[in-house]
């Protein structure tokens, strides 16, 4: 149906105007970062890059991150987390598992040693389950690297996590002592 390139084309533009840049295709996200499908399908017609509702369709099923989800209604689409637009998702607080992991690159490594893990320009700090997961965020950023988080501790000592509807944890930010800087696994 789509090429790799296409879905991958697509994905990242759906990215870049339900996560960052709404304003690119004049679409407005409602305060929990919804927009009507009928209107995304629209207003990117306008903006020269016409799909049709199947091709979302698959775009959103098949997106191994599961970057998007629609509502239960399936009338409107949203990002599921990694947003840089003011948006509130309603996420619950959880409680995480003891151990979770945060893939960077090794020359951010210092630096997230010294002031720990920031969410800087997104709206939460992203832990994954999954070392695989963590290890293939960090190669996006040069040399990876893995960081262990004691989740269990932080959240002992008041923290707040959050499960997005893709299986990534979230939180505010990690300090220092949090970091398991024993386990850091540096993967060549």
């Amino acid at each position: 149906m789509l090429s790799e390139k296409d879905n991958t084309h697509i994905s990242k533009f759906l990215s870049l105007v339900l996560r960052h840049k709404p304003e690119t295709i004049d679409i407005t996200l409602d305060e929990n970062g919804w927009i009507s499908v009928d209107v995304l399908l629209q207003q990117m017609t306008i903006h020269g890059h016409s799909i049709s509702k199947a091709i979302l369709d698959h775009v959103v099923t098949t997106n191994s991150k599961k970057r998007f989800s629609y509502s239960e209604d399936g009338t409107k689409i949203r990002a599921s987390q990694g947003h840089s637009v003011e948006i509130d998702l309603d996420y619950k607080s959880r409680q995480p598992p003891a151990i979770l992991y945060h893939g960077t690159a090794e020359k951010s490594l210092n630096s997230i040693l010294a002031t720990g893990l920031k969410k800087r320009e997104r709206h939460h700090v992203h832990l994954s389950t999954a070392i695989e997961t963590a290890l293939a965020v960090g190669k996006r950023y040069g040399k990876p690297v893995l960081l262990s988080i004691d989740a269990r501790k932080m959240h002992d000592d008041g923290y707040i996590f959050f499960l997005s509807e893709n299986n990534v944890w979230l939180t505010d930010h990690v300090p220092v002592k949090y970091i398991n800087k024993t386990t850091g696994l540096l993967i060549n």
